[in-house]
């Protein structure tokens, strides 16, 4: 497992390694990943590989665990991008972003 590490990120980096992450949890199988993709409908995820992503994106990323209203509105790889950088943003762990 990575351990977390509390640095200043570009957010295109953090963006690509959530794109990586994803595609490593991904039960679909070895695509590419795009924001406008649904976990779901385009990438397969199912409940349990759903529950890995979070589990994986907290590890890598020192994330709070994800209150469950916010997780049923994460459905795209976008805002899955979106949550973490705005995380992170909020830790001012995003060069350029306070």
């Amino acid at each position: 497992m990575t351990e977390a590490v509390a640095e200043e990120r570009s957010e295109e980096e953090v963006r690509q390694t959530i794109r990586g992450i994803i595609a490593e949890v991904a039960p679909g199988g070895d695509v590419e990943i795009r924001s406008d993709m649904n976990l779901v409908e385009d990438l397969s995820f199912h409940s349990l590989a759903l529950l890995e992503l979070a589990f994986t994106l907290e590890d890598e990323f020192d994330l709070p665990p994800i209150d469950e209203t916010v997780a049923r509105a994460i459905t795209t790889v976008a805002k899955v991008e979106q949550h973490v950088v705005d995380n992170l943003a909020g830790r001012g762990e995003i060069a350029g972003r306070e």
